[in-house]
């Protein structure tokens, strides 16, 4: 794919994909429309196909499967996860006040709050009616956090506090205009009696756009972790058969901790690759000894070094926008990097001939982690952090260099060829 197709086709994949529901449903269509066969995670698996997906809500795994099955069959892996900070509808939390219409919400994850005032917010997530069945669903914009006037408070720029309680409650109309639920019944042509649960998020309206005086930077929301996401799946799909089982494996909630069902926490991964040994005919130490072979590249988004806020950042190492994708690497395992695996991933750029870069914590800045932690404990695959540098990090709309994303996507190709 060249650089404007590439540029172009991310560009859609997270216009398309609001919520981590969506992210699986447009991975999953384009998975299917490159003939990889759905298989439910319900059923037995006695036959696999050898290009295969399986989802869980907004978890997806996908297989490429080797020709031939032997004792030094290996395994790549590649995994990120779909969701992303954000506002979470409470239940039945609509209500009027003053004349408003209002929906009452709760912060998911860890967004930089002060990015969501006066914007033009959405509501997307999925629908569940009294029959199980689930319904995708994303209005128009249709809400806003709006914030105080400065006439009111003239110490906002001086000091801006936020109450998520008070002040993040979101106009959704007028009192006399129609209710959500409404609203919602007619998006997915249900009967509001029928809508038995939601998981349902403010999501910013705007689409993603390449800004800069060439065009080269990209600002949208969601790209942490879509970013990750769209260089796993556009590799995979990309790649070829090898000797070693190839797995492309994306997680939900990672921003609120993992420990779910479909996170990278809960047991989805770990079942799905065992199932994979098992209709092989693996025993129980063969199944072991495969994964011992493993090497498992996590990907998620990273820090580029602020221009305005450098002491924030490690003196002496600056991952830029434009610089390249960025190896993470923390003393303290926040991340899974570690020797080995990082010359894992050193062998994959210089396959692709891409230059990368390293990321660091200043030790006086304690940063995030990622899922690289929790796949090495849970799965005992070797493990290496890494991803795009954004700036913005949490913002509903960041930051990053189009350059980057190509360069990552053309490594995770390396990673997942054995390189």
């Amino acid at each position: 794919m060249v650089p404007a197709d590439h540029a172009a086709d991310l560009m859609q994949f997270l216009d398309a994909s609001p919520t981590s529901y969506h992210a699986v449903a447009v991975t999953a269509a384009r998975l299917a429309a490159a003939g990889y066969s759905a298989v439910a995670e319900t059923e037995p698996w006695d036959g696999l196909p050898v290009l295969g997906f399986t989802t869980r809500d907004g978890a997806l795994v996908a297989w490429r499967l080797p020709a031939r099955w032997g004792s030094g069959t290996g395994l790549r892996l590649f995994a990120a996860h779909t969701d992303s900070p954000a506002l979470k509808l409470k239940p039945h939390g609509t209500h009027e006040r003053l004349g408003s219409r209002m929906a009452n919400v709760e912060v998911y994850g860890a967004p930089v709050l002060a990015t969501w005032f006066d914007r033009d917010l959405a509501v997307a997530g999925r629908v569940v009616d009294l029959d199980g069945r689930i319904h995708l669903v994303r209005s128009a914009a249709l809400a806003r956090v709006p914030s105080l006037a400065i006439h009111l408070d003239r110490s906002q720029n001086a000091q801006f506090s936020i109450d998520p309680q008070r002040d993040l409650v979101a106009l959704i109309g007028l009192e006399s205009g129609s209710d959500l639920a409404s609203h919602l019944a007619d998006l997915t042509g249900l009967d509001p009696g029928q809508v038995a649960g939601h998981d349902l998020f403010l999501v910013s309206d705007e689409p993603a756009a390449l800004i800069g005086t060439g065009g080269e930077l990209l600002a949208s929301a969601r790209q942490d972790n879509l970013l990750s996401v769209h260089a796993g799946l556009s590799a995979f799909l990309a790649g070829e058969a090898t000797a070693d089982v190839q797995l492309l494996v994306v997680h939900d909630h990672e921003e609120v901790g993992s420990q779910t069902a479909s996170g990278a926490s809960g047991p989805f991964a770990a079942h799905l690759l065992r199932r994979l040994s098992a209709a092989q005919g693996l025993s129980i130490d063969a199944h072991h000894a495969w994964l011992n072979r493993g090497w498992c590249l996590s990907a998620d988004v990273t820090h580029a070094v602020h221009p305005n806020r450098p002491e924030r950042h490690d003196p002496t190492t600056w991952p830029a926008l434009g610089g390249g994708p960025v190896l993470k690497w923390s003393a303290a395992m926040r991340y899974g990097t570690d020797a080995t695996t990082m010359a894992c991933w050193t062998r994959a750029c210089r396959a692709v001939g891409v230059e990368g870069q390293v990321f660091v914590n200043n030790n006086a800045v304690p940063g995030g982690s990622s899922l690289g932690p929790l796949a090495a404990t849970r799965l005992g695959v070797r493990t290496v952090d890494a991803g795009v540098a954004v700036l913005g990090m949490h913002s509903i709309r960041e930051l990053s260099a189009i350059a980057d994303q190509i360069g990552f996507t053309a490594v995770t190709r390396a990673f997942l060829a054995g390189a």
